[in-house]
């Protein structure tokens, strides 16, 4: 607006100014309509850059053959052109642009001439960097636009990504805790109703169940430490080493409490897989010793095409808790998708239970 605002000024100063100054010279009533008219055009050249540019060009192609002062009008038409082709008329701009100059061109052709070959240049040179100055200005505009929405873009998808590593990292810990505690208390529980079922008829399994008792406890606290330690190590790394491991397996099924018939053949796993099938099967057995009448399962671990293959087999009744306020399942089911895995489990056709897991390796 000031830019306008000056312009109008500079051409309505200007066309006082001639008629004041310039001697011999009598306006009349064009050197007054068309300069306003002009100048009432520009107000509106960011509201209405077409017709404004129009309504300029007209008055300044009629300005200059019949009025009299000739004043500075020439600036309106080229503030009109930069104006249109700034705010993308292009075509506009240019169709105008070439009017404008062929018929001052055509004009100029006759026996009167108005301006000389080297004015006519120079006006020609004006109008051209009019509208090429329109149209780079908008052409940087759109630029400084799309470099500013990647830039906010790229910061959106930040967020996006440290939202979704918060949403994981909450999950992997909710899934480490319902291990640690869901796993451990159930064995504690299971060994503790032997331990009085048999504490009268058979002492010696009542001992048996108090020693798995109090080892399982031990190991829970030192997993609950070590899961919560993470939590209170805001500014360090997570420990890479895993609370359970496939290498424990014989202390992770004797905890169990079943008699458990392995079969294991396997190389060395990475560690995110070590831990994940350490998890399943702590999980699998649990299930079986709290939600099965089985008193035995087996458990088959192999490697299969670049896959981990784990197995877990029982043969009491397919009771096993799947729905409710449980994740088990649901837990060993995301454990597994984590790395690209997956994880099917139910009742056997013959009997019993099934959980078989495959993990990339």
């Amino acid at each position: 607006m000031k830019v306008t605002v000056g312009v109008v000024a500079v051409i309505l100063l200007g066309t006082v100014a001639t008629a004041l100054f310039r001697s011999g010279v009598s306006p009349n009533a064009l050197d007054v309509v068309l300069p306003l008219a002009a100048c009432g055009a520009l107000l509106f050249r960011r509201r209405h850059p077409v017709a404004a540019l129009l309504i300029v060009m007209i008055a300044t192609a009629v300005y200059y053959p019949f009025a009299r002062l000739d004043g500075p009008m020439i600036i309106a038409p080229m503030l009109a052109l930069y104006t249109a082709a700034d705010l993308g008329h292009l075509v506009a701009a240019c169709t105008v642009a070439a009017a404008a100059l062929l018929g001052m061109g055509v004009g100029e052709s006759g026996s009167v001439r108005h301006v000389d070959d080297s004015m006519f240049l120079m006006i020609t040179g004006w109008v051209v960097a009019a509208v090429a100055a329109g149209g780079v200005t908008r052409n940087r505009r759109a630029y400084l636009h799309e470099v500013e929405q990647r830039a906010a873009e790229a910061e959106h998808s930040k967020e996006e990504e440290a939202r979704r590593r918060e949403t994981e990292e909450r999950l992997r810990i909710a899934r480490e805790l319902h291990d640690v505690l869901g796993h451990n208390i159930s064995l504690i529980n299971v060994q503790a109703g032997a331990a009085l079922h048999g504490i009268r008829k058979r002492p010696e399994d009542a001992e048996e169940a108090l020693r798995a008792i109090k080892q399982t406890s031990k190991e829970t606290l030192r997993e609950l430490r070590s899961t919560l330690g993470v939590l209170r190590q805001v500014d360090e790394d997570a420990p890479t080493s895993p609370t359970a491991s496939l290498r424990r397996l014989d202390e992770l099924v004797r905890r169990t409490g079943l008699d458990v018939s392995t079969q294991v053949a396997y190389g060395d796993p990475p560690v995110e897989v070590d831990l994940a099938a350490a998890r399943i099967v702590s999980e699998a057995l649990t299930n079986v010793s709290r939600h099965s009448s089985a008193g035995s399962a087996r458990l088959t671990i192999t490697e299969e095409s670049g896959k981990m293959v784990i197995t877990v087999e029982d043969d009491g009744p397919s009771v096993v808790f799947t729905g409710g306020s449980g994740y088990g399942v649901q837990g060993m089911k995301e454990r597994a998708a984590a790395l690209g895995g997956t994880l099917e489990a139910g009742p056997r056709p013959e009997g019993g239970y099934r959980v078989v897991a495959e993990l990339p390796l």
